[in-house]
Parts: C-alpha cells; structure tokens; sequence
C-alpha cells in the first residue's frame, strides 16, 4: 500500500484531532497506532512534524483588503488551476482570508508532494482553519463543504 503524508494526516485529523475526546494519546503511543494500521515510518515522522508546525499562526498583512495573490512557479506546479480557483473561491466567500490561505498555500508545500488535488486542499484548508484562532465559524463552514462533497460522493 502506498501511503503518504496527507494519508497520515487525513487518518489522524479524522480519528484524533477533530474529536470530542479530550484524551489525546502521547506520541509514541500515537506512532505505535499509526504503524498498526499500516502507514509507514517515515510518512509518519513526516506527518507528525508537519503537524508540529502547524501552530503557526497566519501572518498579518498591511492592507488585506488590497491584496492580490500571484502563485509562483512552484505553487502552480503543485497546485492546479482547480486548486488556485477553489482558494480564489474560499476567499471570495469569506471562508479564509489573505492571511489564512498563506498559511494554506505554506501547509501545501509543506507536503512535499508533487501535486495535490482538490480533495486534498480541502482537508488542508480544513485543518489549518481548524488551528487558526478566531476561525471557528470558517471552520464550520468549510467542514460543511468537505462532508457535503463526501456524501455526493457515496450517494
């Protein structure tokens, strides 16, 4: 089976993070587990220390109301135009911010990945607002998003 790092994070965020259990299990438990159930060591690692710093808060800008977003080429190699147009989306509803989708875009390169697809940036963009103070309803609104588009899926 090959895993990745955004398997890792998908199968923590869903089983650990994003719970109503207070109780978090230390690390080493947490490595065991995730070994368990078949990720692999090194996409583990990758996982965990992706996570470690994504208590990085978005960083403040002058005038976010004026800024526009030119992706360079590593962002447009990573990141299609269906990526760059559901970011554009999410920012023109008011779900993220300028400041919040550089922390996205920063948790995409992140990845380390060649490519990351739709899907992906959605779960990306769902744990950083779930990390950003003062996001809860963004949250809300974008976990609304990502299950939504889960259930049309299975239906």
């Amino acid at each position: 089976m090959k895993e990745n790092v955004i398997d890792v994070l998908l199968y923590l965020f869903e089983n650990y993070i994003d719970t109503e259990d207070s109780r978090q299990p230390d690390k080493d438990t947490l490595e065991l587990e995730l070994e368990r159930v078949g990720f692999q060591e090194l996409e583990i690692h990758k996982a965990l220390d992706w996570l470690d710093t994504m208590t990085v808060v978005a960083p403040q800008v002058d005038n976010p109301d004026a800024s526009i977003r030119v992706f360079n080429d590593t962002e447009m190699e990573r990141l299609d135009v269906q990526c760059r147009g559901y970011l554009l989306f999410l920012e023109q509803v008011g779900v993220l911010d300028s400041e919040t989708r550089e922390v996205v875009i920063e948790r995409v390169l992140a990845l380390d990945s060649e490519e990351i697809d739709l899907e992906q940036l959605k779960w990306v963009v769902l744990m950083v607002l779930f990390y950003q103070p003062g996001r809860e309803v963004a949250y809300a609104w974008m976990e609304d998003l990502v299950f939504e588009d889960m259930e049309a899926v299975i239906h």
